[in-house]
């Protein structure tokens, strides 16, 4: 599964990162201290999280991960849509709450 139809399966929208959206999914990793998803996340990981700022982008460029998914509503400022951008790291938006996303994914097969 690729990021585009992640986004499709679960009704996530897309903020920022377009040229990223092919990207394969390998996994998924939820936690919002970026020094342990720094540490404990991988490679082709779909990242879950309430942190908005533009450090969300630096960790998974770091990590090469598919995507991340701010989760609970939050907004993502206007500095960190611009650098997904520029980086090509797709940043979906989602209403849900990190738990909900994360028994969805696991129901994906993620």
């Amino acid at each position: 599964m690729n990021v585009r139809e992640l986004c499709r399966s679960l009704g996530l929208n897309p903020v920022a990162g377009e040229k990223g959206m092919d990207r394969k999914v390998d996994g998924a990793y939820a936690g919002d201290l970026l020094s342990f998803v720094m540490a404990n996340a991988s490679k082709g990981n779909v990242w879950i999280t309430i942190q908005a700022h533009s450090n969300i982008v630096a960790v998974a460029c770091l990590l090469e991960m598919a995507c991340i998914i701010v989760a609970a509503g939050v907004q993502v400022d206007g500095d960190t849509l611009e650098k997904a951008d520029k980086e090509g790291i797709p940043i979906l938006s989602a209403d849900l709450d990190v738990y909900t996303l994360c028994c969805k994914l696991h129901s994906l097969g993620i």
